[in-house]
């Protein structure tokens, strides 16, 4: 083992101090290497054993002049020592959600900054950090890259040697390479001195998750090494090494512990036993995306990780759209003993939001004391190493603050995240992007009816920022229309500057469908466009006819299925092309500058099953609505009705889904979604959560849904619309490989990207699974006394 910290724990020379804060035993004799780094670290010889001694035992607490103590009595768990003769119970801390990108190095340098900042403006003596804020979250395989590392370093180096960062512990979160191993860590400093890099312990690694792809989990649990710091830093701190691993901070006051996003998930949390090991306060820092209904589980796990043990837990969440397909939802919170006491925006378009409590000690302390079960594990635990910080969270005159008190959580509802999430994460794309609005084709259906309306909420949530005095929104909302003094004030005037819609009509189309995209365009402003695609249609056939010598046909004309589908698929990918035309051009046509994000709105059950055509207006730049399902695209619709007044939606909510790619009969609609789909919208996004969510394949799909489906449809039934979806599914699956980025909203996405992993080459006769599902239904119809000769579709 080499000579520093690992050896000092060889030695028996690093272990819990002898009554460190937050309890725990354990003498050290004489001087060590480990003194002489606190020394360094506190700028003083840390004489104090501790009240109470090398046993740990507190002695009677006196009166003061600030009131009356605690009870004299010794307190399983509480600080131990440190500090609570006459003060000490209050302590402010902050957390915050920070709107980082990845590997913008300078602008998640001047967050951090500000977020500090405000904090230390507000009393906090402690802040914490989103994970991965230096870089970004979103690296992915920059992560491999040694220039992450480094710029990494040098953002550190701004921030410790800042006067900003100095008389409060900053709890920052970046990469970094420990003898050759690349670990997520945070970065733990106060005062130019670094206290405590910590590696993560559990890393996420499922669904959009990767992140054993680029670090290694720090496995030596309560074990820490020496790590040898970059020369830039420590021309700045004056250390040569400092802790790398898993300790613990023990202040004067209080002990602090720290949990990395995916550890408060796991089952084994590390909050667990530094609970019982004496930690007061622990901290998350995550890199958590939203998803529909998500932010229920990460509130109950936060407020569940002290309801049992007691404490105070600190969580800090990135936000906004970091470069790809993920919104992160923000949600920083504060809890104490089960109970929320502090909670950030779920959807905002601040770029920092910093979130300040203060909170009294003692609470958690007298939580404890009274849970026996919780006392007696405690006594059996094995202690953390704890770095000793001569520093306080509280100040002197703890008991004129006023703590904060429990509060009700308040969620939104499904229908409120789709219209704020996809909103903001559609802000975030376009400022960023450097363009100047979006083009939506719009056909009068819910789908892209949907898009539209997320558009339009997006409008009002920068109008209502700007109102509330936010300069960086007003500032991008004037560089994308190009207007150094443009105020946008009202969310109709600020969608007619930023979104255009097209209305891309063909002798197939309907009047009605016409008249709902043109309503729904005035009512919410957008700058729209009426034009047909006939011509272009006969123009790309025509070539068709003289290169073969034959004219497809639509089968309502006498044609056959592979004429009439080639027909619509020419309809459908023409309209992309003129999409992407008009999203160019339609700018330069009016003489403004700048270009448009095209838009598209395939919803995830379509996409599951492959109801769209490659390369048609599912094709675009993004797709706010590519991962919503349409059960809650209408719930979402109706939503719109109530809240924005949009009354347009309200026939395009009865109309039935339909694609307008068939010829019409008597001058109406003959082709509906669901008679093409062969299945329900209702029924395909079962399919979809069982599919995914469920991990079943035909199979266990037909043995759930023989129970679900026992009253409406037979056994017989139910296999052949399991086989009918897995067809589909199966058939379609390579449409999934050039599917627009979509923003993520559900845990049964059929992503290809990196969220579901499947061929997208199958044997789609599936004949060994479909032969399994045959003998079963075989099975329960003889057990019923039913003879049926034929197969099963």
């Amino acid at each position: 083992m080499e000579p520093g910290l690992g050896a000092l724990t060889a030695q028996g020379l690093l272990r819990a101090p002898e009554q460190g804060p937050g309890g725990g035993t354990g003498g050290v004799a004489g001087r060590s290497g480990w003194e002489e780094w606190l020394v360094e670290v506190t700028g003083r010889k840390d004489r104090e054993k501790g009240p109470g001694g090398r046993n740990g035992r507190r002695q009677p607490q006196e009166r003061s002049e600030e009131g009356p103590a605690a009870p004299a009595r010794r307190r399983p768990g509480s600080s131990g020592g440190y500090g609570r003769v006459a003060m000490g119970r209050a302590v402010t801390v902050a957390t915050c959600a920070l709107n980082q990108w990845a590997l913008d190095f300078e602008g998640n340098l001047e967050r951090i900054f500000r977020s500090i900042v405000i904090a230390k403006s507000k009393g906090a003596r402690y802040r914490l950090g989103p994970e991965l804020e230096i870089c970004g979250y979103g690296c992915s395989d920059h992560y491999y890259e040694s220039d992450t590392l480094l710029h990494s370093f040098q953002v550190l180096e701004k921030l410790l040697e800042s006067p900003a960062t100095q008389d409060i512990i900053c709890d920052v979160g970046m990469p970094v390479l420990h003898r050759n191993v690349r670990y997520n860590c945070r970065v733990i400093f106060l005062n130019k001195k670094i206290l405590l890099i910590r590696p993560k312990i559990s890393l996420a690694n499922a669904g959009n998750y990767r992140e054993l792809r680029w670090f290694t989990p720090w496995s030596k649990a309560r074990h820490v090494e020496e790590y040898f710091l970059p020369r830039i830093i420590q021309e700045v701190t004056g250390q040569e090494t400092v802790p790398f691993g898993d300790a613990v901070l023990a202040t004067k006051d209080t002990c602090l512990g720290a949990e990395i996003c995916e550890e408060l998930w796991a089952p084994n949390s590390p909050h667990i036993e530094m609970g019982l090991d004496g930690v007061e306060i622990f901290t998350n820092s995550s890199g958590s995306h939203h998803v529909l209904r998500k932010a229920h589980a990460r509130v109950d796990l936060v407020n569940s990780a002290t309801a049992k043990n007691g404490g105070i837990y600190i969580l800090a969440n990135q936000k906004g759209c970091d470069g790809d397909r993920l919104y992160y939802d923000g949600c920083a919170m504060i809890s104490m003993n089960g109970e929320t006491v502090a909670q950030g925006s779920q959807f905002s378009l601040d770029d920092v939001e910093v979130l300040v409590a203060t909170l009294d000690l003692e609470d958690v302390r007298s939580y404890r004391a009274e849970i026996s079960s919780r006392n007696l594990a405690a006594s059996k635990v094995n202690p953390y190493p704890r770095v000793k910080v001569n520093f306080a969270l509280s100040c002197p005159d703890d008991l004129a603050v006023p703590t904060c008190m429990p509060i009700q959580w308040r969620h939104h509802s499904p229908e409120e995240e789709i219209s704020l999430g996809p909103a903001c994460w559609l802000w975030d794309y376009l400022r960023r992007s450097k363009q100047a609005g979006f083009l939506l084709p719009l056909s009068g259906g819910i789908d892209s009816s949907a898009t539209a309306c997320i558009v339009y909420s997006m409008c009002h949530q920068v109008c209502l920022a700007v109102k509330n005095g936010n300069a960086d929104v007003l500032a991008d909302a004037r560089r994308i229309v190009n207007d150094e003094t443009y105020i946008p004030e009202d969310p109709q005037e600020f969608c007619k500057r930023v979104l255009t819609t097209c209305y891309m009509a063909s002798e197939n189309s309907s009047q009605d469908t016409c008249n709902r995209a043109k309503l729904l365009a005035e009512q919410i402003g957008s700058y729209h466009i009426n034009l047909n695609i006939d011509a272009a249609v006969k123009a790309v056939v025509g070539i068709f006819s003289v290169v073969t010598g034959r004219t497809p046909q639509f089968s309502v004309r006498g044609g056959s299925s592979r004429e009439s589908l080639a027909l619509q698929n020419v309809q459908a990918r023409i309209r992309m092309v003129l999409a992407y035309l008009f999203a160019q051009l339609t700018l330069w046509a009016r003489g403004m500058p700048g270009g448009l994000l095209v838009l598209g709105s395939a919803n995830v059950d379509e996409s599951l099953c492959g109801y769209l055509t490659k390369y048609d207006c599912s094709s675009a730049d993004i797709n706010p609505i590519g991962g919503i399902s349409k059960t809650d695209l209408k719930n979402f619709i109706q939503y719109c009705i109530e809240n924005f007044q949009l009354t347009a939606l309200r026939s395009i909510m009865s109309a039935p889904p339909t694609a307008e790619l068939e010829p019409l009969v008597d001058g109406q609609v003959a082709q509906t979604d669901e008679a093409d789909m062969g299945m329900t919208y209702a029924e395909l996004s079962i399919y979809g959560k069982l599919r995914k969510i469920g991990k079943a394949g035909p199979y266990s799909m037909f043995c759930k849904l023989i129970n679900l489906w026992k009253e409406i449809f037979t056994p017989r039934e139910v296999a052949s619309k399991v086989k009918h979806f897995f067809r589909m599914y199966s058939v379609n699956r390579h449409k999934m490989t050039t599917l627009t980025p979509s923003y993520h909203a559900e845990n049964y996405s059929p992503d290809d990207n990196r969220f579901d992993l499947r061929p997208f080459l199958y044997n789609t006769s599936w004949s060994w699974q479909f032969r399994c599902i045959d003998k079963q239904v075989s099975k329960l119809e003889k057990k019923e006394g039913i003879s049926v000769v034929e197969d099963i579709d």
